[in-house]
């Protein structure tokens, strides 16, 4: 069995979330250990490591680590023996990869045209573990130059490498809107606020306003929950809604942020009811630098990326690696597969890994 698959049905069994990743480090710390390597924990449940070919700058990868809290339905023989959770985003596969990037690494030191520094992080799924990455330094330290991450990616062709210039992945942002009115018995309705009627309107109109905005730069934003009231028989004193907003340039992230304001602001005028509009920071947009783009195209040849038409509006956190280093982000095809984040999501990793793992070994002897 070859490394890269060892590598990942290990790491299968043991899925571990957030930043509570004890089996998962350990794993990639033992595997790392024979290689040589400089390791070290910049943030709680990371693992860095350094390889230094006495050259002048570095050149960086990227692990996700952490799983999700699914409860795994895909019957393989190594599944997850951690109850409630689940390598269902393909994140055991990408940190394989990288672990078997850094054995080979680790053999042709001499050969390398950078230094190799391996970002094995957490929480990617939850609240940006490439964030508190960064900010430790780490990057700059080690005098990074330019960084990489691979993605399983379903519906793409089978082993094959994927990427584009520009927007890959959407920025994120959570929106939650709390309507709060008075409430009453229906009987006495005319005497009461309903939050829940302002509610619906709020959505109404929020979707109206992104179906209105210019059409260039693609734009999704969906309310995926809306809770209101208490009883059939009484005006709902208090409607929480809670979404989404996905988008690609900060412009247009403000723009909509603003109209969603002025809808809450419209909202409350013509109700009465109080309206709060948050939106979190979310993740920035992943953007692949451009001029790095063109390096790797025209240094790879014919073993280059295929071009990815559009980009996805799901969102990822090594956008926080983008904005300090330039950086690229390849999406590694699993063909025909239930989709990511399904409690069935499996790949033929035989078929997919050794070949998201030669792409990476080109990637590391690119001049």
């Amino acid at each position: 069995m070859l490394p890269v698959i060892e590598y990942r049905r290990a790491l299968h069994r043991i899925p571990e979330l957030d930043d509570r990743l004890p089996e998962t480090c350990a794993y990639v710390r033992s595997a790392l250990a024979s290689f040589e390597l400089e390791a070290f924990s910049p943030i709680p449940s990371s693992i860095c490591a350094f390889l230094d070919a006495g050259k002048p700058e570095t050149v960086a990868f990227r692990a996700d680590m952490d799983a999700l809290p699914i409860e795994e339905a895909t019957g393989l023989a190594y599944a997850s023996g951690n109850a409630g959770a689940m390598h269902a985003c393909g994140h055991d596969g990408n940190t394989a990869m990288a672990l078997a990037l850094a054995r080979h690494a680790a053999a042709h030191r001499q050969e390398l045209p950078r230094n190799v520094l391996f970002l094995f992080q957490p929480s990617e799924e939850t609240t940006g573990g490439a964030e508190k990455l960064c900010d430790t330094g780490v990057l700059e330290r080690y005098h990074t130059a330019r960084v990489f991450a691979m993605h399983l990616w379903p519906k793409l062709e089978q082993g094959r490498v994927y990427c584009r210039p520009g927007p890959i992945m959407a920025r994120s942002n959570e929106v939650t809107v709390t309507l709060t009115g008075k409430s009453v018995h229906i009987g006495k309705a005319s005497e009461g606020v309903d939050a829940l009627a302002a509610g619906a309107e709020y959505l109404l109109r929020a979707y109206a306003m992104v179906k209105d905005l210019p059409g260039e730069d693609p734009v999704v934003l969906r309310f995926g929950k809306m809770v209101s009231g208490r009883v059939r028989n009484a005006v709902s004193g208090k409607t929480v809604l809670e979404g989404s907003l996905r988008s690609f340039r900060d412009e247009t992230q403000s723009r909509c942020r603003r109209g969603l304001e002025e809808i809450g602001q419209t909202i409350a005028s013509e109700t009465g009811c109080g309206v709060e509009v948050h939106l979190n920071e979310g993740y920035p947009a992943v953007w692949n630098h451009e001029e790095l783009y063109e390096t790797v195209r025209s240094g790879l040849g014919e073993h280059a990326p295929l071009p990815l038409a559009v980009p996805t509006l799901t969102a990822e956190d090594f956008s926080f690696y983008q904005r300090r280093v330039p950086g690229l982000f390849f999406l590694l095809g699993v063909g025909d597969t239930p989709e990511l984040h399904s409690p069935e999501f499996c790949f033929d990793d035989e078929a997919v890994l050794p070949q998201g793992v030669e792409f990476l070994k080109r990637l590391l002897m690119l001049e």
